[in-house]
């Protein structure tokens, strides 16, 4: 070891041990917000392009039940075919009534139009553009929250990252743009103080129980039907949406087929 490393006061390298582990932090946060928008955008194409054809898969089933108890007249093929017609229509409950006003931004976009009578802009794909997911990096890693050391800061920080964050769920690349020169723009971050070694074990300590959040949040995400879906297709998840369209019309095909030869 040589003399400066000797010379090296304790809490200066706890800071660059803090700050590493701030630059880890925020790389693994920038992942799960990237793959939670994936996951909404996902859902959201996956409730509007497949729905009808799941709505008509229901239909033919409930029909062919139905169709068939005629035939038999079996009680437990009428009672098959109550439990079919059941199904094409349920009751929904509480939670499903709210289910669609609501996602992990809060009020969904499709809510939010119905309210205020503005047109509802739905993804047009499933992953942002790589420039969009670019630019959406670069702003992070700059205007991080976990960058600030005052609370004045790190709230402006914060109100920030989340006009980012719904920029880049739009996949807005126009917007992130105008966002990045706005950041460059902004005021410049105060001089950071060299901390005590109490603040910065307190600020692992913090950074330590964010991770866990985060870790838990990517689970969720991860075994989420939704999010087991975009496993089979990490690469190309728009395609993944075609393909079980593909696969459900085909399914209806058969279905109808089923039914025509139930009601000749």
């Amino acid at each position: 070891m040589d003399a400066a490393a000797r010379d090296e006061r304790p809490e200066a390298r706890l800071e660059r041990a803090v700050r590493v582990a701030e630059q880890a932090l925020i790389e693994f946060e920038i992942a799960v917000e990237t793959f939670r928008v994936e996951v909404d955008n996902f859902s959201r194409l996956h409730h509007q392009k497949l729905g009808p054809m799941y709505a008509r898969l229901d239909e033919l089933d409930a029909k062919i039940a139905e169709a068939r108890a005629e035939r038999t007249g079996d009680p437990e093929d009428l009672r098959l075919a109550q439990e079919a017609r059941a199904a094409v229509l349920p009751m929904p409950g509480v939670e499903e009534l709210f289910h669609d006003w609501i996602d992990s931004d809060g009020l969904s976009p499709e809510a939010e139009a119905m309210l205020t009578d503005r047109p509802v802009q739905p993804p047009k794909r499933v992953r942002p553009s790589d420039e969009v997911r670019r630019l959406f990096r670069e702003l992070a890693r700059k205007a991080h929250p976990d960058l600030a050391r005052e609370d004045e800061e790190r709230k402006r920080r914060e109100e920030f990252i989340t006009r980012v964050n719904a920029a880049y769920a739009r996949g807005d690349e126009a917007l992130l743009r105008e966002l990045s020169a706005e950041w460059e723009a902004g005021p410049a971050p105060a001089e950071e103080r060299l901390s005590e070694s109490e603040e910065l074990y307190a600020r692992l300590e913090w950074l330590a129980e964010r991770k866990d959040l985060l870790s838990a949040l990517a689970r969720e995400l991860e075994e989420s039907a939704i999010g087991a879906m975009l496993r089979m297709a990490p690469d190309d998840p728009d395609r993944l949406l075609e393909e079980i369209a593909e696969q459900l019309l085909t399914q209806v095909s058969e279905r109808e087929n089923e039914l025509a030869e139930l009601v000749q």
